[in-house]
């Protein structure tokens, strides 16, 4: 089968390789498209995995071979979550399900840009949804990102009137801004490109500023919104600028949801800010299969729309998928497989 594989280059090279096989209780998924998530550029162009290896994870597709099975059929297009927890360690007992070790060793074979994957019946019985007829393939692709924002949004334990600043209107920051309105928090939006600006306030957020410095945007919120400062910061993009950002327009006694890795670790910190100030600092990194299941309603209520968030690839020109994401002309690359 024809399978997008990671080189030393710093690329993805189209190969062919096996087909993956039935596993016990399991399924093979014809693939029909992946997302490109920001988490394989980042391991692509950091070289944090190993040459060989097909990277994807935001799986739609049809089911191709299943092993007995009373829920799914051949031939029912499904949406896929990769990792698995067993809901019964520590972690998943106190719902750090991302944390659970069974959640990571747990994924699909080989990855999601190649023309077939393996998956296990623990994936049947817990993150594998059927599709509603009228979403359209490039559309339930988002099931997992968006599911990822919801899991950040509850654990933030926003209320209705909370003042969120998001920082960084990519997929995840519009995203997730939209999810923030249906828990009725006033959303503010900040990024430097102006198209992404525009698109925020359409898709329903309060207010949007363009980022020039820490200062201005800071004098914006407590002059148009709230003196004390935001009462949380969702920081939803990689840029070393953002806890900087955070600490700046965060009222005291705030909270910052970290939802976003940055290289090589380099920000730092703010230790005595977050002592004096009683500041929290929240990470959020993966969801549980129920936020799965939620993300795929709200995605067919049109709660969360990504009609314009969306660039369709044939796998065949991924890396210019990858060179458009990353230098910011698309939001969201979707490589059709099919």
């Amino acid at each position: 089968m024809k399978a997008a594989i990671y080189t030393t280059k710093e690329e993805l090279e189209i190969k062919t390789i096996p087909e993956p096989e039935l596993s016990p209780g399991g399924a093979v998924i014809k693939v029909a498209g992946c997302g490109l998530c920001g988490s394989d550029i980042v391991k692509i162009r950091q070289k944090l995995i190993k040459p060989g290896t097909v990277p994807g994870h935001e799986v739609v597709g049809y089911i191709d071979k299943i092993d007995s099975n009373d829920v799914f059929k051949p031939g029912d297009r499904v949406v896929i979550g990769h990792h698995v927890p067993c809901f019964d360690c520590v972690y998943c007992k106190n719902e750090n399900y991302s944390m659970c070790r069974q959640f990571k060793e747990t994924n699909i074979i080989p990855g999601g840009f190649c023309e077939y994957i393996s998956i296990t019946d623990k994936h049947l019985a817990n993150t594998v949804f059927k599709i509603p007829n009228h979403i359209p393939d490039e559309h339930a692709h988002f099931t997992e990102p968006a599911a990822c924002c919801l899991r950040a949004v509850q654990r933030a334990m926003i209320i209705p009137r909370d003042i969120v600043l998001v920082s960084g209107l990519g997929s995840i920051g519009l995203i997730m801004g939209q999810i923030l309105k249906h828990f009725g928090a006033i959303v503010i939006g900040t990024d430097i490109l102006d198209d992404r600006l525009r698109l925020a306030k359409s898709l329903g957020f309060d207010e949007v500023y363009k980022y020039t410095d820490d200062d201005e945007i800071s004098a914006l919120i407590r002059k148009n919104f709230q003196q004390e400062g935001t009462d949380k910061v969702f920081l939803t993009s990689g840029s070393l600028q953002n806890i900087s950002t955070a600490v700046k327009t965060i009222r005291d006694g705030g909270l910052v949801m970290v939802f976003a890795s940055i290289p090589d670790n380099k920000s730092g910190i703010p230790n005595n800010e977050i002592y004096y100030r009683e500041l929290t600092i929240l990470g959020s990194y993966s969801p549980s299969p129920e936020d799965l299941k939620n993300s795929l309603k709200m995605i067919e209520q049109s709660m969360i729309k990504v009609d314009n968030l969306v660039t369709n690839y044939n796998i065949l020109d991924i890396n210019k998928a990858i060179l458009a994401t990353k230098s910011n002309k698309t939001i969201k690359s979707y490589i059709k497989i099919l």
